[in-house]
């Protein structure tokens, strides 16, 4: 079947038309990574690599919370367009972010992305990312390495890499300093789980500990997915430490926590954890056991954040149950003002985005008045793409009322501001 000759003609002339179109706008951006191209009317999406499946699915609840909570604090809208969130799961792992990276990337309306959660899942994404000339801004990983770029020395970032959570550098020393400074520990034993993130922290930890006159008696390590712990707390016992540092993610750190009350020798030691288990479910989750342990976790604080739990509680309900909500709010509005100061609007009434402004932009933050803080982006190792003012932090103790009354956060113990800030 063929057309008339006046139809075909004016299928020419269109497609001709868009091809200009396209040509046109690729002419005009002047980005050394490309731009996104925004037509009238079209939203601006926004990516997200949040863990949506497994045993810490909670973590990726909190952070997607508080973007879709920053994103309705502008009515869903920027510069006039809608916007739009698209979200993968980046579950716990290199292979779950490489893949969420992947999904992203394949999509070139994407202006950047929100995430991940976790540090090892960060590592697999953040290449594919960087590759793409995309962005990335995460709210919980504390990995030091992602920030780091002596790759000679185990460092990972890349251009592409911010985030407005803390580095473990930071928490490390502060937990160590705890430990030494107002417990009056002198053995330390450290447990990771190979974990980017779990195993960066016990490094820190350990280092400080030592240099502050301590003893570090024991390091190891469990695995994902380990259930019995018999074997490492029987070895641990043997060097009587007065503090284990171990963080770890659920549900390791429930039956590491739990089989601790059965073992001799480990009566008086007590547990300092890290992030990972500053969630609601981890008290309940463990019982009697984890009353007294002590959990690092942020601490955000003021007028705006108890207004951003109230419309937590109104849009999505209850409380969030993680600590790092705030920190992916903050994430959201860093990555959303960037586009909108750099987007160029055009004849039709659309967008060019240019994909390197916005890294550029990022990194020229300074002193946005966030949620968790005074927010400043800085560039050199081994803090480069760190956005955290690195003060949102306590150490909080776990209750009764955490364990049997469903009390979330547990108190706080001890402000981190109170320690030394050598």
């Amino acid at each position: 079947m063929s057309f008339p000759k006046i139809c075909l003609t004016t299928l020419l002339s269109l497609t001709f038309c868009c091809l200009t179109s396209l040509v046109l706008a690729a002419e005009d951006c002047q980005d050394s990574l490309g731009c996104i191209d925004v037509e009238a009317g079209d939203p601006i999406v926004l990516g997200a690599m949040f863990v949506r499946s497994g045993a810490v699915t909670y973590l990726g609840d909190d952070s997607l919370g508080g973007v879709e909570l920053a994103i309705l604090d502008r009515d869903s809208t920027l510069l006039g367009h809608e916007i739009e969130l698209v979200v993968e799961d980046s579950q716990c792992s290199a292979e779950g972010g490489q893949a969420a990276a992947q999904r992203l990337t394949a999509d070139p309306f994407i202006v950047g992305a929100i995430g991940t959660n976790c540090s090892s899942a960060a590592q697999g994404a953040m290449p594919i990312i960087n590759d793409a000339g995309m962005v990335m801004i995460a709210p919980s990983n504390t990995s030091p390495s992602l920030t780091n770029d002596d790759f000679a020395a185990g460092g990972s970032h890349l251009p592409a890499y911010f985030r407005t959570s803390h580095n473990g550098l930071v928490e490390g020393m502060r937990n160590a300093e705890f430990a030494v400074q107002v417990l009056g520990a002198t053995k330390l034993a450290t447990v990771h789980d190979g974990d980017p993130y779990t195993e960066g922290l016990s490094q820190v930890v350990a280092d400080t500990f030592a240099e502050l006159g301590g003893e570090v008696v024991f390091e190891g390590a469990v695995n994902k997915g380990d259930t019995d712990m018999a074997s490492i707390l029987i070895e641990i016992s043997a060097h009587q430490p007065d503090i284990i540092y171990l963080p770890l993610f659920e549900p390791e750190a429930n039956f590491f926590a739990a089989q601790m009350q059965h073992v001799a020798g480990l009566e008086e030691t007590n547990i300092i954890s890290g992030g990972a288990s500053f969630v609601a479910g981890f008290p309940e989750n463990t019982g009697d056991a984890a009353i007294g342990i002590y959990v690092s976790g942020p601490l955000v604080t003021g007028e705006a954040y108890e207004a951003l739990l109230e419309r937590w509680d109104d849009e999505i309900g209850g409380k969030p149950p993680s600590g790092y909500h705030a920190h992916a709010y903050d994430a959201a509005n860093l990555l959303l003002n960037a586009v909108a100061s750099v987007a160029i609007r055009t004849d039709d009434g659309g967008l060019l985005i240019g994909r390197q402004a916005i890294r550029d932009a990022l990194a020229a933050t300074e002193n946005y008045d966030g949620l968790t803080g005074l927010l400043t982006c800085q560039e050199e190792s081994p803090f480069a793409g760190d956005c955290a003012p690195g003060t949102a932090l306590a150490m909080f103790e776990i209750t009764e009322a955490e364990v049997y009354d469903d009390n979330w956060p547990p108190p706080v113990f001890w402000s981190f501001s109170e320690g030394s800030s050598d």
